[in-house]
């Protein structure tokens, strides 16, 4: 499905809208350049589950959990060097939880991704809106 956001406030509400499907287990792969948005998202995606605390991008933490009406796991895999590290900080064990895995820079660990993924790719358009594509997990 093809999206067009033109504020923070349209990408935290698609955000928001796949979160209303989420369920224990799934994991979203939020993918873009930097400043594309896909915090932004995250964001609209806590709210809707719930979580009251702020989101940030936990880009020198590598994961944020947040408990909400599930368990949201917040990665951030910018700094990976791959799937070797991924795997020695335990990180298969958010890709098959009991909550859900947002990861933002998942195309580092792709071979490791579930089949049934949800991936959000999320670009940045001349005119600086965001052009948002959702696709997986049955879609």
């Amino acid at each position: 499905m093809h999206y067009k956001s033109h504020s923070e406030a349209e990408t935290q509400a698609l955000g928001a809208m796949l979160a209303k499907e989420a369920k224990k287990g799934s994991v979203i792969s939020l993918r873009g350049s930097l400043g594309a948005g896909k915090t932004v998202f995250a964001k609209g995606f806590a709210r809707e589950l719930g979580i009251q605390e702020a989101i940030v991008s936990p880009t020198f933490t590598l994961v944020q959990e947040y408990d909400g009406r599930l368990k949201m796991y917040h990665l951030d895999l910018y700094r990976l060097s791959g799937e070797d590290e991924f795997e020695s900080m335990g990180g298969e064990d958010f890709l098959y939880s009991d909550g859900v895995a947002l990861i933002e820079w998942s195309e580092k660990i792709e071979q490791m991704l579930p089949d049934d993924t949800i991936r959000v790719n999320i670009t940045i358009a001349e005119d600086l809106t965001r052009d948002i594509e959702i696709t997986g997990g049955g879609r």
